[in-house]
């Protein structure tokens, strides 16, 4: 999977597996992956102004994500 480098807050990568529907996050914390997105909430928020935000508000309080680094 291609990592897309984004800015902003604690964000430093995300990644789409449109096969799987696995999100996969890297943060200044570790690397998360978040199951069952939609390939429009991807693609909304590897576009986002502000992805961070994007993030915190649409995926983070809509998904659970799992640690996996």
């Amino acid at each position: 999977m291609e990592m897309k480098k984004l800015s902003g807050g604690n964000l430093r990568a995300a990644g789409y597996d449109e096969k799987t529907q696995s999100l996969t996050v890297e943060l200044n914390s570790g690397i998360f992956v978040f199951e069952r997105v939609s390939r429009e909430t991807w693609r909304r928020f590897s576009t986002a102004s502000s992805p961070w935000s994007f993030y915190r508000d649409n995926i983070e309080e809509e998904y659970t994500g799992r640690r996996v680094k």
